[in-house]
């Protein structure tokens, strides 16, 4: 990482000293972020573990087979990482690589010192405020130090695989790999909200969501139907919709295009990002004393709040469950027995509400 000196970005955006990352995790990611922060000593044991894979190699590699960005190389981006840190707050700017390959995609990896590496896919593809909100999501990870937990987790999650062959052992090596992929999916909201908190432009920031679903043709393409489209996701049709959407999106380490793009309008529109802006978020110097208990609880209040406000019809169905509704049964029978209403039946028995 180089030293930065809090130069000041090339257009006027809101500065925000101090801010704790906390400001902008999603509730399910900060709560396992204060968790894991909390142990003592818990850091250090998984940098030791991380020797396994040789972050120091993983440096010499991008330095000598990528370009490194600097006031001589790719002089726009350098000062776009240097913008991020400038308005995040993060004293020292980690240095960012453009690698070639046509494949749009960027990531942030180590541990003592993150580097952030974007393709020249995704630089061809973005223009400068989108590729502004970018560099700013990638920032983000660093910040949260999802680059270390991530790494240890995979790590400790490789681990565990050794041990597969002890009975039960590959369903418990699921079940971790599924709960960590959940995380990581949450994980990329909340950097799409440092994203956002960085370039502090939602159209770039919605229009490089939807340039990595469909292509660099934004003259084909429109951000209101693009988040027509995802209402239409959300809504999916019937149970086995639902259930479809379920079993597709649980493999994936992110969330799908359509489903950030809607996350991201709906966290612009809150309350909570309006106060950031008005300088009214979280401090690091408070982070030693936030309570796990509250951020577990919020996380926990989090997934009632969406199930409760999801139309998705397998959130209705968990709905009506924990209501005990009389429906139910007859819910599953109509949708999996021939997707309709009995004769003589009426709509409000085939109804998905």
């Amino acid at each position: 990482m180089t030293d930065t000196t809090a130069k000041t970005p090339s257009r006027r955006r809101q500065r925000f000293p101090e801010i704790s990352t906390r400001a902008w995790e999603h509730p399910a990611d900060r709560s396992a972020l204060v968790a894991l922060r909390k142990l003592t000593g818990f850091d250090d044991v998984l940098k030791k573990l991380a020797g396994l894979v040789s972050e120091r190699a993983i440096r010499l590699m991008f330095l000598a087979t990528a370009v490194k960005t600097s006031e001589r190389q790719f002089p726009e981006l350098y000062d776009m990482v240097r913008d991020a840190a400038y308005v995040l707050d993060l004293e020292q700017v980690p240095d960012l690589y453009v690698t070639q390959d046509p494949t749009v995609n960027a990531y942030t990896i180590g541990i003592d010192t993150p580097i952030i590496v974007i393709t020249s896919g995704l630089v061809e593809l973005l223009d400068e405020e989108e590729l502004r909100t970018v560099i700013g999501h990638e920032v983000g990870h660093a910040m949260s130090g999802h680059a270390v937990y991530r790494t240890m987790m995979l790590i400790l999650t490789n681990i565990a695989a050794r041990i597969a062959w002890v009975p039960l052992g590959n369903l418990a090596i699921m079940a971790i790999v599924t709960a960590l992929k959940e995380w990581f999916r949450k994980a990329e909201l909340s950097s799409d909200r440092a994203g956002l908190l960085a370039g502090q432009d939602l159209q770039a920031s919605m229009r490089a969501l939807m340039k990595l679903a469909g292509g660099h043709n934004l003259a084909e393409m429109n951000v209101d139907a693009f988040l027509e489209q995802a209402e239409e996701y959300e809504k999916a049709g019937d149970l086995r919709d639902g259930v479809l959407k379920l079993l597709q999106v649980l493999p994936q380490s992110h969330p799908f295009a359509v489903v950030r793009v809607a996350q991201l309008k709906k966290w612009a529109e809150s309350d909570e990002y309006r106060s950031i802006l008005a300088g009214a978020y979280p401090r690091r110097a408070d982070d030693p004393d936030t309570s796990v208990t509250e951020q577990w609880k919020a996380a926990a209040d989090h997934y009632t709040t969406s199930v409760k406000e999801s139309k998705d019809p397998l959130m209705g169905l968990i709905r009506d469950v924990a209501g005990g509704a009389a429906t139910v049964s007859g819910k599953l029978r109509d949708t999996f027995a021939g997707g309709g209403a009995r004769p003589g039946s009426s709509s409000k028995d085939s109804s998905d509400s």
